[in-house]
């Protein structure tokens, strides 16, 4: 849990001189990053280090010299107890007054997340974007600081917004800036995500050991034996709040004789930042000796309240009887402060106090809490108390808390509604019902991505139940966790029993749990543990039909089983029917987010390029509009693959370029296939094979064996553009021997294989892969299925067929918008006539080729037809275009969309950017094209080449 720390009011720490002593460099770092957000530009910070090392004094350094700056803060509290996005409403309470400017994507899961607004659970990054725009509108009139100490301890929805918007802070004056504590400590929620960001870190060390001495002899007011110095000097490795605490406790006789200092043999075998943590706990617990028992048990109230909130703390000090005058004597300890906000000296204070008293204390202490918290205005809050008041199976508590789970859940809170369930598990008392919230609890840890729980209480489900349909249910969560964690080497015969054990209580839920086996078995590939996907589309053909209207997802099942058990021609109506849904808009958006992707997969079955565009579309522009930025990437791979086809590399580029920024922005680990792709289509072949190299690695420690024979499948193409015809053969035999899954291995691949074959003399290989292609293009009365066709037999056939078919492949391919394919038509024509010695006709066609080519970017193709261009006697003509040169590809993205006519939030929102870092951008581009609008984009980058390789 998290609270708003009030600066101006923090408890009486060593003066500002001692406390900042041996600081310089420190104090340096941090006023760099006052004078860049001056200069307008963001900056971002995680300031690291042991407990009591001076992180806190030196965020209220930071402060003090922002009196020109807007100050937003929080701190973490350790607790066991997370409610999401806590931490960040804290933070951004101060600033809502504008979030009714923010684009209604954001505007809206921004409200969500802090409960302004009800709605369907916001995707975190959406979250994320608009707190990043909500600082960019505050930043406008005022810089903005944003503080966060001890963000180890924030919870993991509040950490993760942060670190997203600390990674995209760009050209707003915007600072973030993060103390992180470094010592062992396994409630480091937050830290992980700050971690992953890569943000800039400033490590904070001990002082050397003559500012230690100095640092001490400020604290000690008396003689101090130098035995007794040099001990404290070393124990305290130079950390600045042990050598202030440690001596306390000690009485004057004590620290000039040296009687008496604790000896640091106690604490062997800790780890020694662990072990100074706990001999600064025990200088604070020698203070807490030494107060009245009613003071002690006033700060345990204190400890255990964790928000700071005097009136709870008060009310439920009156249920305990302790008398008001233990706030005086608690106050003169000097290790708490009572004020708006109650605050301890340290967390480490909070800690000592909560862990030094009795479990049967803390118990009737989280009780008088609970009960001083009102039910309707705190629920959350109170059930949690009341969780941590009792050990015995409570069944009101257990629902109390299952409703704390379902608003958690509303709000997005993954990892607080997982927390809360995993707490109602204990009190539930009847078996059945703790089986069933156990797998709730399970399936929210999973959905958080902390697997290591979900599969205990996965466990602990199966044991407590003998309901078959909970336990069909627990096989289908251990499938996912399964596809999840290893991506699905063992995930698809999983699923398929999951598929049997459901359909006798929920048919709908079987079939598609059915239709996931067999995506997860097209996903592993020839990577999968046991049968594979015609076997398992096998067993799910036997899947019992829909009692009611076929849903989307029935249509996709009957597709996809027909089509691998039997073939394209007798699965094609069922394929017509399901694309029809999906194109129309016939499914629902939840629907469409979750199967698009399969749906692309059946057109790619049928040749039918306008499905494939319809459905990548809609998918696209679904997840903009919803802001679903999990399932983003992939609809983006999918409207990336159809460019290369339609000879649209430029647009191809600016997707790969968007794909990475999410991936980047977000930090999903996800393979950008469609990078490995454009480098193989522009014959790039270094980029290529290390991008090629990498990905084999990656699919293969996830048993991704669709990944692999992308792979084959983009060397092929790579090979055969390069006139590599044997390397081409290999990789094209790779990619097509795999499992008989629609586009590389079923289609695609076979068409590289044709032609290398041949090129390579292999005529019998050449013939089976025309054999394999032509099972998909026979059922397929599509311009492209028949152009490939007739292109590919064209290789195979004898003199006169082969001038026929080559011809038809040309106004077949012509006829459609697929460029690349069409330009690999001329360009087999054309050698084929030059081998003929027909070079007049052969020049027409290979000259037509190349500059197609040319201007679609596939240089290496380009290369071979001026090759055979040359060698009938006549030169290309070469290429006489600028290049983005003097622009970044950061401002290239943005100048392209900003010639689409996207607005400066649109291209925000899309690149996961503040619209001022957008304006920044783009007075760049106009100062270098020498332009003064929008208007004058399009003319100023009509001759540029998209520069690729961008990074995010």
């Amino acid at each position: 849990m998290t609270w708003q720390r009030p600066r101006t009011t923090r408890p009486s720490h060593p003066s500002s001189a001692r406390a900042l002593l041996g600081r310089e460099a420190e104090c340096e770092a941090l006023d760099q990053v006052l004078s860049a957000v001056r200069g307008g530009q963001g900056r971002s910070l995680v300031i690291h280090g042991e407990p009591g090392v001076g992180k806190s004094i030196l965020l209220d350094y930071l402060i003090a010299r922002a009196s020109d700056c807007r100050v937003v803060s929080a701190a973490g509290i350790p607790s066991e107890a997370e409610l999401a996005y806590a931490a960040l409403h804290h933070v951004c309470a101060p600033l809502l007054g504008r979030l009714g400017e923010l684009p209604e994507p954001q505007r809206d899961a921004v409200g969500t997340a802090f409960g302004l607004r009800g709605g369907p659970p916001p995707d975190r990054f959406l979250v994320g974007l608009g707190v990043l725009g909500l600082f960019a509108l505050v930043a406008e009139s005022q810089p903005l600081l944003c503080v966060i100490d001890d963000l180890q301890w924030l919870d993991e929805a509040s950490a993760a917004a942060l670190a997203f918007l600390a990674r995209r802070l760009g050209a707003e004056p915007v600072a973030c800036v993060f103390a992180v504590r470094d010592a062992d400590d396994s409630s480091k929620r937050g830290s992980r995500s700050i971690d992953d960001a890569g943000l800039p870190r400033l490590w904070v060390r001990g002082l050397s050991d003559g500012d230690a001495r100095t640092l001490l002899g400020t604290a000690v007011l008396g003689p101090i034996d130098d035995q007794v110095r040099d001990r404290i000097i070393a124990e305290a490795r130079g950390n600045p709040l042990a050598l202030i605490e440690l001596p306390h406790g000690l009485t004057n006789v004590e620290l000039a004789g040296g009687y008496g200092f604790p000896a640091a043999q106690a604490l062997t075998g800790f780890p020694a930042a662990q072990a100074l943590t706990l001999r600064i706990e025990q200088s604070f617990l020698r203070r807490l000796g030494q107060m009245p028992p009613d003071a002690r048990r006033l700060l345990l109230v204190a400890a255990a309240e964790l928000y700071g909130d005097p009136i709870v703390v008060w009310r439920a000090a009156a249920r305990l009887s302790i008398d008001a005058s233990a706030a005086a004597a608690a106050a003169a300890s000097g290790l708490v402060q009572f004020g708006t906000r109650i605050q301890f000296r340290h967390p480490l204070v909070r800690s000592a106090v909560y862990r030094s008293a009795s479990a049967r204390t803390r118990m009737s202490v989280h009780a008088a809490l609970a009960e001083s918290l009102d039910r309707d205005a705190h629920p959350e809050r109170r059930a949690w108390h009341r969780a941590h008041a009792t050990t015995a199976p409570d069944e009101a508590l257990a629902e109390d808390l299952e409703q704390s789970a379902a608003r958690a859940q509303a709000r997005g809170g993954l990892a607080a509604a997982a927390a809360f369930l995993h707490r109602a598990v204990m009190f539930t008392p009847d078996p059945e019902d703790r089986a069933r919230r156990a797998l709730d609890a399970a399936r929210a840890h999973h959905d958080a991505g902390a697997a290591g729980p979900a599969q205990e209480l996965l466990e602990t489900a199966r044991r407590g139940t003998r309901d078959a349909g909970v336990i069909a249910r627990i096989s289908l969560l251990h499938a996912e966790i399964a596809f999840t964690t290893d991506h699905g080497v063992q995930a698809p015969p999983l699923l398929l029993d999951a598929a049997r054990q459901l359909a006798a209580f929920d048919i709908t839920l079987a079939r598609q749990t059915y239709l996931q086996a067999v995506s997860a078995a097209m996903f592993t590939g020839r990577l999968a543990a046991g049968d594979g996907v015609t076997q398992i589309a096998r067993a799910a053909r036997a899947a019992p039909p829909s009692p009611a209207l076929p849903a989307a997802t029935d249509l996709l099942l009957d597709g996809f089983t027909l089509l691998l058990t039997e073939n394209a021609n007798v699965a094609t109506p069922s394929i017509r029917t399901a694309l029809h849904r999906f194109r129309e808009g016939m499914v629902s958006p939840e629907e469409q987010l979750r199967w698009s992707w399969l749906a692309f997969i059946l057109a790619m079955a049928c040749w039918d390029d306008d499905a494939l565009r319809a459905v990548a579309e809609l998918h696209v522009n679904l997840a903009r509009r919803t802001g679903a930025l999990a399932v983003l990437p992939l609809a983006l791979s999918s409207r990336i693959l159809l460019h290369f086809f339609e000879g649209d590399l430029d647009e191809a580029a600016a997707l790969v370029d968007e794909v990475t920024t999410i991936t980047t922005a977000t930090g999903m680990r996800i393979t950008n296939y469609g990078a490995l792709a454009l480098a193989a289509w522009q014959g790039r072949e270094e980029e290529a094979e290390q991008i090629g190299a990498a990905a084999i690695i990656e699919a293969t420690a996830r048993g991704e064996g669709v990944g692999l024979t992308n792979v084959q499948w983009t060397r092929a193409v790579l090979y055969n553009g390069l006139g590599r015809y044997t390397d081409a053969r290999d990789a094209a035999v790779a990619a097509s021997s795999d499992s008989p899954v629609p586009g590389a291995a079923a289609q695609w691949a076979p068409v590289e294989l044709v032609e290398a074959a041949v090129r390579c003399g292999d005529i019998t290989l050449a013939t089976r892969a025309l054999e394999q292609l032509l099972q998909s293009t026979h059922a397929s009365r599509s311009a492209w299925a028949r152009g490939i066709e007739a292109r590919s037999r064209a290789l195979l056939a004898s003199r006169e067929q082969a001038d026929h078919l080559y011809r038809e492949a040309i106004e077949r391919l012509n006829g459609t918008r697929l460029r690349s394919e069409a330009a690999r038509a001329h360009l087999l024509y054309g050698e084929w006539l030059r081998r003929e010695r027909r070079r007049l006709e052969a020049r027409q066609h290979l000259s037509r080729a190349h500059d197609m080519f040319d201007a679609i970017g596939m240089d290496a193709f380009a290369r071979r037809a001026a090759a055979e261009l040359r060698a009938t006697g006549k030169n290309a003509r070469r290429r006489s275009v600028e290049t983005t040169g003097d622009l970044t590809p950061r401002e290239w993205q943005i100048a392209r969309l900003a010639r689409e006519g996207l607005s400066n939030p649109e291209i925000a929102t899309r690149l996961f950017m503040s619209p001022r870092t957008v304006e920044y951008h783009l007075h760049k581009v106009f100062a270098k094209r020498g332009i003064t609008s929008r208007v004058e984009l399009r003319a100023a980058l009509a001759d540029d080449i998209r520069t690729p390789g961008f990074s995010g």
